[in-house]
């Protein structure tokens, strides 16, 4: 049965940085065919992500691993990050075959989903990549981008990231950041307030005119980490029609940082009670952080099981988690994507 959506995966990026002859179907990382068939697996969002600062040609190479903030990156390196993202478009294009294809719309989706094949629907992490040029929304919109996320972990000409710095993270959207969000409605792109701060959360929430979502962020309240989300947030998400894919990493499900499945499904009880039944999703960043297996934990996508019981014993009942697993997320699909 085809019953999962899953709303943000960094595979592609992944097989990319790796290169040889790995791709969705032969891989040795959390999510292939194989994996998505046996979860039911029928619409998995790829992004393509950049970490804009290993484009820069010197300097600012503290931020090479994620953990420190640049004060500027330069717009050539924006550039070559843009390129990038389009590469990578045109890779997940190559990994078609006759279990998977790409999606552009809701129609698309159902039409794969009679025919049995999953749909891959390509995204961009790392709004920045447009860099002030408002035209490049169309150029990615017609390389089959259907979802932005607007920022990562680097300000950027849309707004600035989560941060444990109070200005920061109240800082919000850019003007070039609003005229984003508002052109990104018109086409039928996804807003992705996930990575984004405080301050650009709540923007987006009163700029666009179509539900938003948080593709993959958790819950603030169960796990005090600024990529997750306030109770407020959660109902304000819940109120505009949008989602929060439920994130994998274990740093954001709880403090120690080791988690187990049952942390996961904490997370969607406390979404549901807070957001409503129709907030909760799936955005399971696999792929997007090292992924080792223990006990009790998942570490790859036919594992998906385990997620679903521990969220029945947590007492969300079948109608509730089949919003998580896919109907909620559909409907944003419907409502957001052209």
């Amino acid at each position: 049965m085809m019953n999962l959506i899953d709303l943000h995966c960094d595979t592609i990026s992944r097989l990319m940085t790796a290169g040889g002859s790995h791709n969705l179907a032969d891989n040795d990382l959390s999510i292939d065919l194989g994996g998505m068939q046996k979860a039911g697996t029928f619409v998995q969002f790829f992004a393509c992500f950049v970490h804009a600062v290993s484009y820069e040609d010197a300097g600012l190479t503290d931020g090479s691993t994620g953990r420190h903030m640049p004060a500027q990156i330069s717009p050539k390196a924006w550039d070559r990050a843009y390129q990038a993202v389009l590469e990578m478009a045109g890779r997940i294009d190559s990994e078609q075959n006759d279990r998977i294809r790409t999606a552009h719309s809701y129609g698309e989706i159902r039409k794969n989903q009679e025919q049995g094949m999953i749909s891959a629907v390509k995204t961009a992490e790392e709004g920045g990549i447009l860099n002030g040029r408002l035209e490049r929304l169309e150029e990615l919109y017609d390389a089959g981008i259907r979802l932005i996320t607007l920022t990562w972990n680097y300000p950027n000409c849309l707004g600035f990231p989560n941060s444990r710095t109070g200005d920061i993270m109240e800082s919000g959207l850019t003007e070039f950041g609003f005229q984003a969000v508002e052109r990104m409605n018109e086409l039928g792109m996804i807003v992705d307030v996930s990575h984004l701060s405080d301050g650009g959360f709540w923007d987006c929430i009163k700029a666009s005119c179509v539900p938003v979502c948080a593709s993959h962020s958790n819950a603030r309240a169960l796990c005090p980490h600024p990529r997750n989300l306030t109770d407020e947030m959660l109902k304000a998400l819940g109120e505009k029609g949008g989602v929060a894919g439920l994130n994998f990493y274990p740093a954001f499900l709880c403090e120690n940082g080791v988690a187990v499945v049952d942390d996961i499904a904490r997370h969607a009880v406390h979404m549901i009670k807070t957001g409503g039944e129709d907030v909760a999703a799936v955005g399971t960043d696999f792929d997007g952080f090292d992924n080792e297996p223990h006990e009790g934990w998942i570490s790859h996508v036919s594992e998906m099981e385990l997620v679903w019981e521990a969220m029945r014993k947590r007492g969300i009942t079948p109608r509730q988690l089949d919003k998580v697993m896919s109907l909620n997320a559909l409907r944003v699909i419907r409502e957001a994507m052209k």
